[in-house]
């Protein structure tokens, strides 16, 4: 029940005008005004005895339920009734009838005690309605801003959808472009694996002398890959396979040229291939050094390959967190779509107490420490009547020897979003109220304030 919609049943107010009084025996409510008829038996409100009228406030207990002693205090059961006209009406015990303490603020408990009562029911009535006309004015002030959030909550979903239908699509595309960067890694390892199986036997064979003499190792190397024929010679046409042996750089590697690096000879062989191995080992390229290019090639296509990778795998996620948002029930018209991916804090002596709904409670001590999970989010556990004036978080961190942390957040309107209080009524079960716009109802006409009183 909201605020207003509490002050709409509460009777009370101003008299503005001399009540009109209907007679009943002292104590009792207007409500069961026609158990108490004179001149007519009275039957207990428990339906236990009847006896005579005359002994209904008699000062002596016939009744076991109290209900014929609604204006004395014989009865330890009994309750009176304050009418109290320009507040609110109100039961006492009967045992504090005129006990010379005033309970009523219209004095009617204080009858026969001599206690010098005032009746404050007007004063208090005034600040009552003044309290609740402000109250009033927050639910009217916290409606409109949930009006607002849920306008603003029904279009924000609508573009979620809207993105996740575009994501969907640009997925399929992104899976397309990692299938065919598949096929394409793929291809280029190809060749890096046959490279690396036809040398390694080779390069095992070989490394011990390589590292021991480093340049005669490349020479030699050379050496074999120039001699394409395998006739034991690098003529000039092979060392004019070479291109990037030019020595004018002018993009033609010529006869001529190939002559003047080998010396003027027409071959050499192993012997006198030390000269011209001088001459070109600073431009040589080998086969190896090709080959390490097939491979830088193949690593290419690998990082292309894992970049898209990534990029699917952080569309789905993104995909994941959008559905997961839209799968939560954030009220009847999602007013409470606001608060998911906020957190607010409420410090006190000790400690700071941090909320975040639709996730987690936390708590860390104010001058440093660790902090405390107080309870992962649970469900909506309001009343069957509105479920979303309270939230249960709950497995949150064990205490010692003892149950699992958990928290209960009841919701109030306001025309702010903040914690305004917290509290461990129970060992390792807290509490926390929390004012939001989102649980604001509509406003009943303020014109419809009592302004009467209950009948005397």
């Amino acid at each position: 029940m909201t605020c207003l919609h509490l002050l709409l049943t509460l009777v009370f107010a101003v008299s503005l005008g001399t009540p009109v009084e209907i007679q009943r025996p002292r104590g009792v409510p207007l409500t069961k005004k026609p158990f108490y008829e004179e001149n007519k038996p009275f039957t207990c409100l428990d339906g236990s005895r009847t006896i005579p009228f005359d002994r209904v406030n008699d000062d002596y207990c016939d009744c076991k339920d109290g209900s014929d002693e609604p204006g004395t205090a014989a009865c330890p059961n009994g309750s009176f009734h304050c009418t109290n006209a320009g507040y609110r009406p109100m039961f006492i015990p009967s045992s504090r009838i005129n006990d010379g303490i005033c309970d009523c603020c219209d004095t009617t408990d204080e009858y026969n005690s001599g206690a010098k009562c005032e009746n404050t029911c007007k004063e208090l009535g005034l600040k009552e309605r003044d309290v609740l006309q402000k109250m009033a004015e927050i639910t009217k002030e916290g409606f409109l801003l949930k009006q607002q959030l849920i306008e603003e909550a029904k279009k924000g979903r609508e573009e979620k959808q809207g993105k996740v239908t575009d994501m969907q699509e640009n997925k399929k595309q992104l899976e397309e472009k990692v299938e065919a960067l598949r096929t394409v890694k793929e291809t280029a390892e190809q060749p890096e694996k046959e490279a690396k199986e036809r040398h390694l036997k080779a390069w095992e064979e070989q490394k011990a002398a390589i590292r021991l003499e480093k340049d005669k190792a490349k020479m030699a190397e050379a050496f074999l890959e120039l001699d394409d024929n395998a006739d034991g010679f690098v003529s000039v046409s092979e060392l004019q396979s070479h291109a990037e042996l030019d020595p004018d750089a002018d993009g033609t590697l010529t006869e001529t040229e190939v002559q003047g690096l080998m010396g003027g000879a027409a071959q050499v062989d192993t012997s006198t291939f030390e000269s011209v191995w001088t001459n070109i080992k600073d431009k040589y390229h080998s086969e190896v050094s090709r080959e390490e290019a097939d491979m830088s090639s193949a690593q290419k296509a690998r990082d292309d390959f894992e970049d898209s990778e990534k990029a699917l795998r952080e569309m789905d996620d993104q995909i994941r967190n959008i559905e997961k948002e839209l799968s939560f029930d954030f009220g009847p018209d999602a007013e409470f779509t606001y608060l998911y991916s906020q957190c607010y804090e409420l410090t006190t002596s000790e400690y700071i107490y941090r909320l975040c709904p639709f996730n987690r409670v936390s708590q860390k001590p104010k001058y440093g420490g660790s902090e405390t999970n107080l309870g992962t989010w649970g469900s909506w556990s309001g009343p069957e009547n509105n479920k979303y004036l309270v939230m249960k978080y709950e497995h949150g961190t064990g205490c010692w020897q003892g149950p699992n942390r958990s928290t209960t957040v009841k919701l109030t309107c306001g025309k702010e979003t903040v914690v305004t209080s917290t509290s461990e009524p129970s060992r390792c079960e807290y509490l926390m109220e929390f004012t939001t716009p989102a649980v604001c109802q509509e406003p009943a006409n303020m014109d419809l304030l009592p302004h009467g009183h209950e009948e005397l």
